[in-house]
């Protein structure tokens, strides 16, 4: 028995914020029928580097789901969604907006077949507001929200976050938007539309920015590694790498302070309190950054640990895969594909002590499912092969 057990979700949701809110909702143990495009499918499925053909950005993202193929384009692809409609749980799209009422299949038509309908429709900029139509990227939204105004050297160019941080806060508000209406629906007996963009979800995560700004009227800038209202915290470059430091009370700092031989500088008028270091900075810093520059990342880590500061070194992703805690922790999972072998993915970031998440069934290649799929919606063999030659339907032959 899984959260999600009994749950289908009819997913919609191409590269990457779509996507990965339905892979959190498949890992607990909803249903998720992958439906893609004819010809390439998901747009991610031709993004390098490849393994045995598969893209492995589009295997990441996709375990534990079956993809069909429908041309949505088509009435007659339209209709067939329809009769999917009718018996599923959920609906995830990450197209631009006016694309699904476009096709006959908004929210406003399918809640007409199926009321107990929950749909989540992610977009750029949300579905109401000027910019509504507007599409919009993860780099896009990086830029248009700020976050890249903040990420950076001082004087350096505006630097994209290494991960697609837009999409992915998006998918995972629009995971948890999914349960939350879906626990609603077991109240009042209907299901909603849920609307959620990368702007909105985005502005969530620099939320304490904008309150400094509202407060203080100061524009916030980029940092380096640093942090706007904390020092020291930030990285420090040590004798064979780099190591994070976190002292994000007085306490830590003179911990810290023992740890690195400086017990005189928490009695320094400049540095007793955070406030006095944070106006301090461009003295301080210099000072640590010469004390780390003496010992090994693996010497300061030790140290640390020692004095119970938090102290991290800054691995690369071949140390974090090799890693005891993540490898105790079950992070990264392997699991036999039909056409690339065995491929890594990372593990179920939710740990449920009764109905644990599981892996069942390796990222599908398009249209895999789409016969059996078909099949249990009651079509016969020959109708799915009439849907296949009029190119409504393909894969799964």
């Amino acid at each position: 028995m899984q959260p999600l057990a009994g749950i289908k979700v009819l997913d919609l949701g191409r590269a990457l914020a779509g996507p990965f809110c339905s892979l959190m909702l498949a890992d607990m143990g909803a249903d998720v029928i992958k439906i893609e495009p004819p010809g390439l499918g998901d747009d991610s499925r031709e993004w390098p580097p490849l393994q045995g053909g598969e893209s492995c950005y589009f295997l990441s993202f996709n375990r534990n789901k079956r993809s069909i193929v429908i041309d949505l384009r088509q009435p007659e692809g339209q209709e067939l969604f329809k009769a999917m409609v009718a018996d599923a749980d959920v609906v995830v799209e990450n197209y631009r907006t006016g694309v699904m009422e476009r096709w006959g299949l908004g929210y406003e038509a399918l809640k007409q077949i199926n009321p107990r309908l929950v749909y989540c429709a992610i977009s750029g900029f949300g579905r109401t507001g000027p910019l509504a139509a507007h599409p919009a990227t993860d780099i896009f939204m990086q830029a248009f929200s700020g976050v890249m105004s903040v990420t950076g050297e001082p004087d350096g160019s505006p630097i994209r976050v290494g991960v697609s941080l837009c999409d992915l806060t998006a998918g995972l508000f629009a995971a948890l938007g999914v349960t939350a209406g879906l626990q609603a629906r077991e109240r009042t007996g209907t299901g909603q539309f849920i609307d959620t963009s990368l702007l909105e979800t985005q502005m969530s995560y620099v939320s304490y920015l904008f309150t400094s700004y509202a407060s203080t009227g100061v524009v916030p800038g980029p940092h380096g590694s640093g942090h706007i209202s904390i020092v020291p915290y930030q990285a420090f470059k040590t004798a064979d790498g780099w190591v994070t430091l976190a002292t994000f009370n007085d306490r830590l700092w003179q911990r810290a302070c023992k740890a690195m031989e400086l017990e005189h500088l928490p009695q320094d008028d400049r540095f007793r309190t955070n406030p006095l270091r944070l106006k301090h900075k461009a003295e301080l810093i210099p000072l640590l950054d010469e004390v780390f520059a003496t010992k090994t990342t693996d010497e300061w880590v030790a140290l640390m640990d020692e004095h119970d500061v938090p102290l991290a070194p800054v691995n690369t992703l071949d140390r974090v895969m090799s890693h005891p805690q993540v490898v105790h922790r079950e992070m990264i999972q392997q699991i036999d594909h039909p056409t690339a072998g065995p491929i890594s993915v990372f593990g179920f970031p939710l740990k449920f002590s009764a109905t644990p998440c599981t892996l069942k069934r390796p990222p599908p290649t398009l249209g895999q499912h789409t016969d059996e799929v078909l099949a249990e919606y009651g079509f016969e063999q020959a109708k799915i092969s009439e849907l296949r030659a009029n190119g409504v339907v393909s894969g799964g032959a």
